[in-house]
Order: structure tokens, then C-alpha cells, then sequence
């Protein structure tokens, strides 16, 4: 897979990829502005370019009080983030180039309060997706907030990912898709209890395009 190609994408704003963008970056917005704490933490695995999450944090006022690990494998893209939080001035901004896969590159970033899993679901068995849902908590601090995405091809595999995030101490705060065949964002908050993270497990492996 061509990553950097695929990410072409979001320079079309007719595509999925773009549509899909201002979805996350409103449900990134919105945990922003519900959240008052002094300090904030934020984690996104598989990154990407950070597109999501970095301009969102350089026009928020909380953005200057968060510290974000971004966590991405591919290093073109990942040097674009470190690029990007550099013009834009965000200082708490950690880029690592590592596989956000396993819970140790997770290590020294959780629990945040802030957990993005987008592009993630759609490229992995759903025997894996069901195993990232089930660790969701050990990445997350008490209350935190996950923003993840799904493709709804069929078989459509999102309704059985809110309920399973429901099984481990989600509450949904939002849903939106346009409809069978097309993304979706979903947006939970962690009700249940956190738990500690365990190092040293794979959680997924990209098995599939998203």
C-alpha cells in the first residue's frame, strides 16, 4: 500500500478521506471544549500527517495546554507532523516514528484524555478490532474521551464496535455517518473504570486498505 498516495486523498474535498477529516477535527473540537482541566493529554495512533489533530490544537485555546504523542510508522508522514507542529508552534507535540500497534509505544503517553483510533479499524482483521477495543481503557484516563472511524462497507462492522466499546466502559457521545457504504465517526466516553496499561502486547496488524 502506497501510504503517502493514499493520503493524497485529503487534499480532495469531495473525497471520503476529506469529508471524514472535518468529522474527526469537529469531534476533536468539541472534547476540546468540554474539557477544563489545566492540563490535557492526548495520544493518536497510526497519525498519518497528524491533519486531524495538530490544526485543531494550533487554533483552540486548550491546544496550548495539551501534550500529544502522535505515533505513526511510516517516516515521510511522520516527519510531516514533526513539520507541521514546528510551523504551527505546538511544543507539546511529540511526533515518534514507531508502530503504534503494541502498547509499548504507548509507554510514558497514557492514560490521556484524549484517544484518537482513526484509520485504524478499517485495515485490521475484526478479531484485532475487537482486541484494540478491549485495551481502549489501559490507554485512557478516568472520563477520557476516544474518537475512532470505520469504513461501513459490508459487512458493516460498526454497530458491533459501540457495542463492544459499551462492553468495556464506553458511553456513546456521538455517532455520525452518512449512510451504509460510506465512514463513520464515533465518539465515546470512558464511564467505566481506567486500567492500568499492560507493556509488551500487539494489539492489531494491518491486514487490510482503508
Amino acid at each position: 500500500m502506497d501510504w503517502l498516495a493514499w493520503h493524497e486523498g485529503y487534499n480532495d474535498p469531495t473525497s471520503p478521506h476529506a469529508r471524514r477529516l472535518v468529522v474527526v477535527q469537529d469531534h476533536i473540537r468539541t472534547f476540546l471544549d468540554r474539557c477544563d482541566a489545566p492540563s490535557i493529554r492526548a495520544v493518536s495512533l497510526c497519525s498519518g500527517s497528524g491533519a486531524d489533530l495538530l490544526p485543531v490544537l494550533a487554533e483552540h485555546p486548550a491546544g496550548r495546554r495539551t501534550r500529544a504523542r502522535l505515533i505513526e510508522s511510516h517516516p515521510e508522514l511522520a516527519e510531516r507532523a514533526r513539520v507541521t507542529a514546528r510551523e504551527l508552534a505546538l511544543e507539546g507535540v511529540e511526533v515518534l516514528t514507531g508502530d503504534a500497534s503494541t502498547t509499548d509505544a504507548l509507554v510514558g503517553a497514557v492514560p490521556a484524555d484524549l484517544v484518537l483510533v482513526c484509520g485504524v479499524f478499517g485495515n485490521i482483521s475484526d478479531d484485532d478490532v475487537y482486541r484494540t477495543v478491549r485495551a481502549l481503557p489501559q490507554l485512557c484516563a478516568e472520563g477520557a474521551t476516544v474518537v475512532w472511524t470505520r469504513h461501513r462497507h459490508e459487512p458493516d462492522l460498526t454497530p458491533a464496535i459501540r457495542e463492544w466499546l459499551g462492553e468495556v466502559g464506553f458511553a456513546e457521545r456521538s455517532f455520525d455517518s452518512p449512510g451504509v457504504g460510506d465512514y463513520a465517526v464515533g465518539s465515546h466516553v470512558l464511564v467505566g473504570p481506567a486500567r492500568r496499561l499492560e507493556p509488551g502486547v500487539r494489539l492489531f496488524t494491518f491486514s487490510r486498505e482503508r
